[in-house]
């Protein structure tokens, strides 16, 4: 007759299988934890005003009741021409600078990591990227305004660029300014991908026979290509939005969106249009949800070859 035996199974320790479940939950929960200031302020900073502009948008500023007409005003006559304007300005201000500070990175990019040139361009770029607003302004209105510095200088030559068409306080002044603070701005975002080139596919392709061209052609650009594209999208975003710079500059004149949105911040706008500043605040956060999104996304495919 065989002998029963009892299995008996000895409680977890607090050291044993049964705890580990208990410590991830313990880290997810000081892992989310960590996360809540953080929310709380994109909440107060961004979800809230969002938020406010999106329910304001559609509704009448006297009733508080449902419609469309800020969004109607905010699509036709001068504020359409504002939005043109202002995707003007951010267009050019964003693939030239995104060409030039390409150019730039790359010098760096090539250039001894020791050498002063290097660090120097890259101080100067996180210093100039940040520089704007009515400082800048004023930088430019005295340099190259109608009585500006640079401008007496050459009226003495006989060069006064006001009689060749040049303008400051126009659209093309404005993009020549915007210049000033996009071009180091590339610099700083697409340096980071340049250095993320590996030397081992050059001189793989160098093997295989590839010149310069095929390197850049088939293995470097298309590397490239999404960290570019994103980072010009950036720079669309930063003139998009871009506001105390161009108003110093031109006083309004020239009717970009987010002046016409500070005319209502200021209390200029017509009886019963006082939501109509909503409605294009609205529109330019719309403009900019979808920049984000092609550069997250952008972004996304760029760190598959870059990580």
């Amino acid at each position: 007759m065989a002998q029963q035996t009892d299995t008996v199974v000895a409680p977890d320790t607090p050291g044993g299988s049964g705890a580990r479940p208990q410590r991830a939950r313990l880290r997810r929960a000081r892992t989310l934890l960590g996360l809540v200031p953080f929310a709380i302020y994109v909440l107060l900073g961004l979800g809230l005003p969002t938020a406010a502009i999106a329910v304001g948008a559609f509704q009448n500023s006297s009733t508080g009741s449902f419609t469309l007409s800020n969004i109607d005003i905010a699509a036709h006559g001068i504020y359409l021409h504002g939005f043109a304007t202002t995707l003007g300005v951010s267009v050019i201000a964003a693939i030239v600078p995104g060409i030039v500070g390409f150019l730039v990175a790359y010098a760096i990019f090539t250039a001894r990591r020791g050498a002063v040139l290097r660090r120097a361009v890259i101080t100067a770029s996180g210093v100039f990227a940040y520089f704007g607003g009515v400082p800048l302004a004023f930088l430019f209105i005295a340099t190259l305004g109608s009585t500006g510095m640079v401008t007496g200088w050459l009226t003495a030559i006989g060069l006064n660029p006001y009689t060749h068409g040049f303008n400051l306080y126009t659209f093309s002044g404005i993009v020549i300014v915007y210049m000033y603070f996009q071009i180091p701005l590339m610099v700083l975002v697409i340096l980071p991908a340049l250095e993320g080139l590996r030397p081992a596919w050059r001189e793989a392709a160098n093997n295989l026979g590839a010149g310069t061209w095929h390197y850049w052609r088939y293995v470097a650009g298309p590397v490239l290509m999404p960290s570019f594209l994103g980072c010009v999208l950036l720079l669309f975003g930063s003139a998009f939005s871009a506001y105390a710079t161009a108003e110093a500059l031109t006083s309004g004149s020239v009717p970009l969106t987010a002046i016409q949105i500070g005319s209502f911040l200021n209390g200029n706008v017509l009886a019963g249009q006082q939501n109509v500043g909503k409605a294009l605040g609205l529109g330019m956060i719309v403009i900019i949800a979808i920049v984000m999104t092609l550069y997250a996304v952008l972004q996304r495919r760029a760190a598959r070859w870059l990580q």
